[in-house]
């Protein structure tokens, strides 16, 4: 697999909303992976416009936290 680059999760921007990063694409479009793609190990962001791909270099264990995905909305339910 061919990657137009490899980009540092810190370069990246989490959208907490939609649960997902992405970066720049020279298309002008942006490469994307979802945060639980990530968790599962994928490492590809890919272009939704065209064909390029980027591999994320990240630690698993920097990855946000499951009630910083909830975004400041987000409401926890005591059973």
């Amino acid at each position: 697999m061919s990657f137009y680059d490899e980009i540092e999760i810190e370069d990246m921007t989490y959208d907490a909303a939609l649960g997902l990063y992405h970066y720049p694409c020279p298309c002008g479009d942006r490469f994307q992976i979802c945060l639980a793609d990530l968790r599962e190990g994928e490492e590809v962001a890919v272009c939704p416009s065209c064909s390029l791909m980027i591999r994320v270099v990240f630690e698993a264990e920097d990855l946000p936290e499951m009630e910083a995905e909830m975004g400041a909305g987000g409401v926890a339910v005591a059973a």
